[in-house]
């Protein structure tokens, strides 16, 4: 019998050591809910969650792109769908101006009436923005056409969703509007005139409906990729808590195992000491 090295008690030290640090490993998994807390823990895994949260991530502030976006196009939508309204009550009064019944005086005020109207029509064009982007013209001071529109809807550059450019919903822009509004300043029209105008109104009104269906196509094509989007970020959160998450109840189990391991393991140490007390009754 040896007792300069206690071999037994040495062995339950290196035991006792290492159930105390899987005691400490389950209390930080237990305490954080993670079953990776550190790249020791599982190397490969923690690449692969971490990768799946940055692709959530990009998910996500795609989804707030394309929020921002459905609004820009719902704006551009209502304000062009008032615009149209416009046209319709100066159609309404063309046709009341055209018809004999109305006397000189009555078309008189009848052109100031289309004047204001088309006015009105050329401050949306110009008002009409999201965020400083005017969405109706090119700006607030410019009539031309109105600049394309990328939306970044997707984790790299090509996933755009575009709203095309061209909208140039002013006077400038609809065709015959900008005559009729000159015209109809000089409060000098006849009946004739105003029958002449009536067609470029149709014409306008043809263009702005144009307009109003790409912006609705758009619209129709962001909600649909949202859809899609918030779908996948639901799948990419739930892969990586599969890989990322603790199960707490296995974890639990886990503990409560490791717990009586380290009371056996203090246990066995006590008597691996008191073995080599008993050579003491050899030397009496």
């Amino acid at each position: 019998m040896r007792i300069n090295t206690n071999v037994a008690s040495l062995n339950a030290q290196e035991a006792a050591t290492n159930t105390n640090n899987n005691l400490r490993s389950s209390l930080e998994k237990l305490s954080s809910g993670l079953r990776i807390n550190k790249a020791s823990d599982d190397a490969s895994g923690l690449a692969i969650a971490d990768k799946l949260r940055t692709q959530a991530s990009s998910i996500g502030q795609s989804i707030s792109n394309g929020n921002s976006a459905v609004s820009l196009t719902q704006i551009a939508d209502k304000a062009m769908a008032e615009q149209s309204n416009i046209l319709d009550t100066v159609k309404q009064k063309l046709i009341q101006a055209s018809t004999a019944t109305t006397s000189e005086e009555g078309r008189k005020a009848i052109g100031k009436d289309i004047n204001k109207l088309l006015t009105q029509l050329d401050n949306i064009a110009s008002q009409t923005n999201y965020n400083g982007i005017t969405l109706l013209q090119a700006s607030a001071a410019g009539n031309d056409s109105s600049g394309k529109l990328d939306f970044q809807m997707g984790e790299t550059k090509d996933n755009l969703i575009s709203l095309g450019s061209g909208i140039t919903a002013n006077t400038h822009g609809l065709q015959g509007m900008s005559g009729l509004k000159a015209s109809a300043a000089t409060g000098s029209m006849s009946a004739g005139d105003y029958r002449v105008h009536m067609a470029d109104v149709d014409s306008a009104l043809n263009q702005l409906n144009s307009w109003r269906s790409d912006v609705g196509s758009t619209q129709n094509q962001l909600e649909s990729a949202l859809r899609n989007m918030m779908t996948q970020k639901t799948n990419i959160k739930a892969a990586e808590s599969v890989i990322r998450d603790v199960d707490y109840a296995q974890e639990s189990a886990n503990f409560n195992k490791q717990n009586i391991i380290a009371q056996a393991g203090t246990y066995a140490q006590s008597q691996a000491n008191a073995i080599q007390q008993n050579i003491t009754r050899l030397l009496q």
